[in-house]
């Protein structure tokens, strides 16, 4: 999509709402409720053409806590000084309450709301007071027939059809896809008045915003041009959607706005299609996180990583793989002058590849590829995702590594397992499975982003803050931009996130007197 930029000072507008939230997943759903149920007229500016974002391929479970004080101590732990204490002691507490509203939005439509009692990801003080919440079942609900361009095995769709029927039977939220926020316009003295935004043809509106401008487009997890500037570990493939491509954080700082966290994000590795039209990145299966001290883990994980020197490199199992299973990769050799681990290669035999699907497709975009992945991963064989070798020969072959490495390496894991103790990387016995069984499997695996934590810094009621910490009067953000998570994340962390936020930031806007009032 080409058009004109508009000016960011030009003070003429073609229409007007009170606020204007510019992205509707789970977070900009939230603010378009709130905001509309104080009061407000509310345009909800989605830039694909369905909504959703990343927030309907989520697992659809929001981390609460039942104290208010064991949340704080995990969440200190858990972001290293990286966050000020203010807004994690206030994100600790709403997660005590935040059910509530999760009740109350899915009372009308008789969806069951289920509640899991789950400890952290991680031994930080406090992990024994977390749990989910989400939605089990709406009745009258069938995914593939109501969201068909979508592809999920979680309850992340639950949710979000609960929170789409609720901004459906407001008639002060206006719902406007293919309608991108693109610059937000400024007054003279710097306070955000609207923001502009086009449509799919590159036509431009001038949208004012009496009270504010809400953004929640989510980060930058589809644009390898920021990627570049902020992180060395390259190329990163986006796994759910082509839509995230940092607009929000371009026009928070084009309004003067600090940033924080743009090297966290949340990710893990996996696949690539081989089809070029396949955009999005595969992550690999996800077994069921455990916790060290709390949880141990149940179920044996059927391959090793190697690096392209045909090397293991790492703990493939660690307790939380979805978040932190990409940071070994991001080794730089300085001899060499390459990413040895850029790609890597999964190593599997037989009986591994017959044990489960090792792939789990997500996305939600209408004009992607879709693909089912197969439950003996043949299939995959097939269309050259996974390479099959008769041999330890040529298994290191397809990879480029020396035989006498690769033989070496099996040998050593096989004996590993026998004796179940990882010497080299300390993987959990329980996750061990040996690979003697020919044929073998080897396919590239690369990093693949779930979601960016980096964006404009905020205070506790979503306000944007200008490089001197001062709020830019006008502009709010919510959920995935700017989120709050400084080190490692709390699974379900973000959808609390995307509430919590997207309320305060509406709740923050409504109570504001308009800007053009005289």
């Amino acid at each position: 999509m080409s058009h004109t930029i508009p000016d960011k000072y030009a003070d003429q507008f073609d229409e007007t709402f009170d606020v204007v939230v510019a992205g509707f997943g789970f977070a900009g759903g939230a603010a378009a409720i709130t905001a509309a149920d104080a009061g407000c007229s509310v345009l909800l500016a989605e830039k694909m053409p369905d909504p959703g974002g990343i927030s309907i391929t989520a697992g659809g479970g929001l981390r609460i806590a039942d104290d208010k004080d064991k949340a704080f101590a995990y969440l200190k732990a858990t972001n290293e000084d990286r966050t000020p204490e203010d807004i994690l002691e206030n994100f600790a507490q709403e997660m005590t309450t935040i059910s509530q509203w999760i009740e109350e939005l899915a009372a009308p439509f008789d969806a069951q709301v289920t509640y899991i009692t789950r400890e952290g990801n991680y031994p930080f003080p406090g992990a024994d007071t977390f749990g989910f919440v989400e939605i089990a079942d709406v009745p009258g609900f069938d995914v593939k027939r109501d969201y068909p361009w979508i592809r999920v095995r979680t309850r992340g769709p639950h949710l979000f059809r609960v929170v789409q029927m609720q901004v459906e039977q407001r008639d002060n939220i206006e719902v406007r896809t293919s309608f991108a926020a693109s610059r937000l316009i400024l007054g003279p003295d710097g306070a955000v008045r609207g923001v502009a935004c086009a449509d799919e043809n590159g036509n431009v509106r001038r949208i004012k915003a009496r009270h504010g401008v809400i953004l929640s487009c989510g980060g930058f997890e589809a644009d390898p041009k920021m990627q570049e500037q902020y992180w060395q570990l390259q190329p990163v493939f986006p796994a759910g959607s082509r839509g995230n491509t940092g607009d929000g954080i371009r026009m928070a700082q084009d309004a003067g706005a600090e940033l924080w966290h743009m090297w966290h994000f949340h990710g893990s590795h996996g696949f690539r299609h081989p089809d070029p039209d396949y955009h999005c990145g595969i992550r690999m299966k996800i077994l069921p996180h455990w916790t060290p001290d709390y949880r141990e883990p149940t179920v044996r994980q059927s391959w090793i990583l190697l690096d392209q020197n045909g090397r293991r490199y790492m703990d493939e199992s660690p307790p939380y793989s979805q978040d932190t299973g990409q940071r070994h990769m991001e080794f730089y050799d300085s001899i060499n002058m390459k990413h040895p681990r850029v790609p890597s290669w999964l190593v599997i035999d037989e009986a591994g590849r017959e044990l489960y699907p090792l792939g789990d497709p997500i996305f939600n975009d209408r004009n992607a590829s879709i693909y089912e992945w197969s439950p003996d991963n043949l299939k995959e064989v097939e269309n050259g995702i996974l390479t099959k070798a008769d041999s330890v020969e040529e298994l290191a072959s397809h990879i480029g590594a020396d035989v006498s490495t690769v033989e070496e390496e099996l040998k050593k894991w096989n004996r590993f397992c026998e004796q179940q103790r990882d010497d080299d990387h300390g993987r959990h016995p329980n996750t061990m499975l040996p690979i003697t069984q020919p044929p073998f499997y080897t396919a590239q695996i690369w990093p693949v982003i779930s979601n960016t934590q980096g964006g404009p810094v905020h205070d506790v009621n979503q306000r944007v803050l200008n490089t001197f910490g001062e709020p830019i009067a006008g502009l709010y953000e919510a959920g995935e931009l700017g989120s709050l998570w400084g080190s490692v994340y709390l699974a379900g962390g973000n959808l609390s996130e995307c509430f919590i936020s997207g309320r305060a930031a509406a709740q923050h806007a409504a109570a504001q007197r308009p800007w053009d009032d005289a």
